[in-house]
């Protein structure tokens, strides 16, 4: 792909008028670098459209003149798929309406830079709830997790993104518009655009607007952290949850001892959840349409847990400030890494029942790879999703260490792949596992990928560095 010509720059600021672009550097620069600050990219022109109207335009303009373009919403994605290197730059992030609220159907459309806790808000006014939840909520948007099929901490009851959706609209790649906002849970009338386009990192098209599922408010919610002495019983306590429950286990997060410690030690305002320092901790949250149901419930679970000797300490929140700081402390396990130095960072998932013995083969065949190398392992384990990190030994060489990420990851992902896992839980493929699931992925699969973006896109002008 070629750099955009003058005349066809012209031709993409002329589309969008004032106000819906911009070429100058410092207003394009903070959108070029990703959160972990691995991508550092480059543009001629970001693009600001304001409507659909205006995203069509703008894609028009693009295919006319073979002009690449990378789709951004929050900027909040880890594998570096929103960031262009010479392409265009269309930003969803002024896509702002909350286009109706319909609590009859359990349903709500919303255009695509719209957050996801505004998103939440917005459910909330109508009382109902849209369950997804991550740590960038306040700025990761509707579009970009919907093309990312992002996941989060209520998958375990709700699914990921790719269940959340009843309908999207988007501008494909000629810039014709896909009007398929419905509100229907059932609709078998072939194949199934929408969802070809959640997950696809924006190389489909670009979504512009979404209707989403929305659930009841529950009526009771009982938050506990818990402390054990290995992963084992942390999949034996989720069984038992979710016998007990009946479907009421709506987080269920998994922390080993190192990642706490990171987090007290850097992150303010946090402090030790449990009187005693186990190996291993998990947040568990249950939830019930009936009042007073769900701290029932917690209490038989943790009341028998400790009976059978499956968990050894355990908290649960008495008020809305516990229960948040219990969540922070795991919502901060990621970020409680930067002061430690860099690591391999893994978004990966195995089946539940693998779980356990995945984490101590690989922690092993790490640690043999490059001794010293910390391990904090944390996540969604009631969905088998682990971010597996591997942080650089205290006083090591860090330059020589992050030098072999590429090699270390290959390590880990063998032992996923031999565990019928996934490389890539929740983040996607990006440009940092793009090639890298080549690996993994059958030459059927990438082939019929490959067939799909040929069809939809043939001048390969969406995002043409991410995915195959």
């Amino acid at each position: 792909m070629t750099a955009p010509s003058p005349a066809a720059l012209v031709a993409l600021k002329s589309a969008l008028g004032d106000g819906g672009w911009t070429d100058d550097p410092a207003e394009i620069a903070p959108w070029l670098t990703e959160w972990r600050n691995r991508w550092h990219g480059h543009s001629p022109l970001m693009l600001t459209p304001r409507s659909t109207a205006q995203v069509a335009a703008a894609v028009r303009v693009c295919a006319e003149h073979r002009i690449a373009i990378v789709p951004q919403g929050g900027d909040t994605g880890l594998v570096g798929g929103q960031i262009p290197y010479g392409e265009v730059l269309l930003s969803t992030r002024k896509l702002r309406a909350v286009r109706d609220v319909t609590p009859l159907d359990d349903a709500m459309t919303v255009e695509a830079g719209i957050t996801l806790l505004e998103a939440q808000q917005a459910a909330a006014a109508a009382d109902r709830l849209f369950p997804l939840s991550l740590a960038a909520e306040g700025s990761a948007t509707i579009g970009g997790v919907i093309s990312t099929n992002a996941g989060g901490t209520a998958v375990l009851r709700y699914g990921m993104m790719r269940d959340l959706v009843l309908g999207i609209e988007a501008v494909m790649p000629d810039g014709e518009v896909f009007n398929g906002l419905k509100r229907l849970r059932k609709d078998n009338t072939g194949y199934d655009l929408k969802q070809l386009l959640i997950g696809a990192e924006g190389t489909l098209g670009v979504v512009t607007a979404a209707t989403l599922k929305l659930f009841p408010v529950m009526r009771s919610r009982a938050t506990a952290m818990v402390g054990l002495d290995a992963p084992a019983a942390a999949i034996e306590l989720l069984a038992r949850a979710k016998a007990e429950t009946g479907g009421g286990v709506e987080a269920f997060e998994l922390m080993k001892r190192i990642g706490m410690s990171f987090v007290l030690a850097h992150v303010p305002d946090t402090r030790e959840p449990l009187d005693s320092t186990p190996p291993w901790y998990v947040l568990i949250e249950l939830v019930s349409g009936e009042p007073g149901a769900a701290d029932a419930a917690m209490e038989r679970l943790l009341t028998h847990a400790f009976e059978t000797g499956l968990i050894n300490d355990a908290a649960i929140a008495q008020n809305d400030a516990q229960r948040a700081a219990f969540w922070k402390v795991r919502e901060e396990q990621s970020g409680a890494q930067k002061p430690e130095g860099g690591g391999w960072k893994h978004d990966v998932s195995v089946p539940l029942s693998r779980i356990a013995d995945f984490l101590e083969e690989a922690t092993a065949a790490v640690e043999r790879f490059h001794p010293g190398a910390r391990v904090s392992a944390f996540g969604h384990v009631g969905d088998g999703n682990l971010h597996y990190d591997v942080l650089c030994p205290p006083g090591g060489d860090l330059k020589a260490f992050l030098a072999r990420w590429q090699e270390g990851s290959q390590i880990v992902h063998d032992i996923v792949a031999r565990y019928d896992g996934s490389i890539s839980a929740e983040h996607g493929l990006g440009r940092l596992k793009t090639d890298e699931a080549r690996r993994y992925k059958s030459p059927l699969e990438i082939r019929t990928m490959q067939a799909v973006r040929a069809a939809i896109d043939p001048h390969r002008i969406m995002n043409p560095a991410v995915l195959f």
